[in-house]
């Protein structure tokens, strides 16, 4: 937790902008001050740096959160929402969306939860099928089919539309820039009842992953726990993609990193998950700011850099483990 407090504040003080930490520090320090005595500051701190924090902490924790689901309930540690296709199916739902007009962030989010669930399904489905659920790289290779068909669909669509194509050119690979705190209200409530469908099957995850012979002994129902695990990876994942776009790898670097900290008990990954999820996001946010000021790239370019060494070093290995 100190280290996600020192993040958080080194995102205040550093941007791509002309306020430099020095004038940043001076606005935090006496931000009722800095209105009367650098307004520039005050706003940057206020109006633009701290929603983005704000929303690069909410995105991090949904992200870091799903991963961890989705390894589980796949029992894949390569299972991650942007290579399995949930990423893209919310993607292309909100293109369809913004194509048709949707202009409500609650519509907006709804439709990319929406599109989050169906590639959960399809994720769900290939899963169960003998021969590719048993082979995390299959599965993995399935997830990147389903993911490149609708990459393909939602450049097409951006081809045809100039329109649509202005309005989510930068979303489209992900990015924390021009969000407001705004568009986090319409999330609250979907956040909420994730959360508490998260602590309602931390329990009959770790049962699961003993074994579904195991899990029906201690009277759980893991068809059930399956599809309650699919919506709130859905509604995670849909809803961190309607406000900063398809951001790749965090599900994949954080839950790889709460195992190794925590172990292999469910319960405890995901409370590491907490913090390590807007750790890496901030983290690669603040990256994303500085490389090429006074520009800055997308933040998904940052955490592909930072997960495909993850990505290789876990295929790499002698044998990958079952979670």
């Amino acid at each position: 937790m100190i280290l996600l407090a020192v993040i958080a504040l080194l995102s205040l003080l550093f941007g791509a902008g002309a306020v430099g930490p020095d004038r940043a520090w001076l606005a935090l320090s006496d931000f009722d001050a800095a209105a009367m005595h650098d307004s520039e500051a005050h706003f940057v701190i206020g109006e633009l740096r701290l929603p983005r924090l704000g929303i690069g902490l909410v995105v991090g924790i949904a992200l870091g959160i799903a991963g961890a689901l989705l390894q589980a309930v796949t029992r894949n540690p390569l299972a991650e929402p942007g290579l399995l296709g949930v990423s893209a199916g919310s993607a292309f739902a909100v293109t369809l969306a913004i194509l048709w007009g949707a202009d409500a962030a609650t519509l907006r989010i709804s439709v990319a939860q929406l599109g989050a669930l169906g590639g959960c399904l399809c994720v769900l489905a290939a899963a169960r099928l003998q021969g590719i659920g048993n082979d995390p790289v299959r599965l993995i290779l399935a997830g990147a089919i389903l993911s490149g068909l609708l990459h393909s669909l939602s450049s097409l669509i951006l081809l045809f539309d100039q329109y649509t194509a202005d309005e989510i050119r930068f979303w489209v690979v992900g990015s924390l820039a021009g969000r407001d705190a705004t568009d986090l209200m319409p999330l609250a409530p979907s956040l909420a009842l994730a959360a508490l469908l998260t602590v309602i099957l931390a329990r009959p995850l770790a049962a699961l992953a003993l074994g579904e012979h195991v899990a029906i002994g201690l009277g759980h129902h893991p068809r059930i726990v399956r599809f309650l695990v699919i919506v709130v990876v859905a509604l995670l994942v849909g809803g961190a993609t309607a406000i900063a776009g398809p951001v790749a790898f965090v599900g994949l670097v954080v839950p790889f990193a709460a195992r190794a900290l925590a172990g292999p008990d469910i319960r405890r990954t995901l409370w590491f998950c907490l913090p390590l999820g807007p750790i890496v996001v901030v983290s690669a946010d603040i990256v994303s700011r500085l490389v090429v000021q006074p520009s800055e790239l997308p933040l998904g370019v940052i955490t592909a850099l930072i997960g495909a060494p993850v990505l290789i070093a876990v295929v790499r290995r002698r044998r990958l483990p079952m979670l």
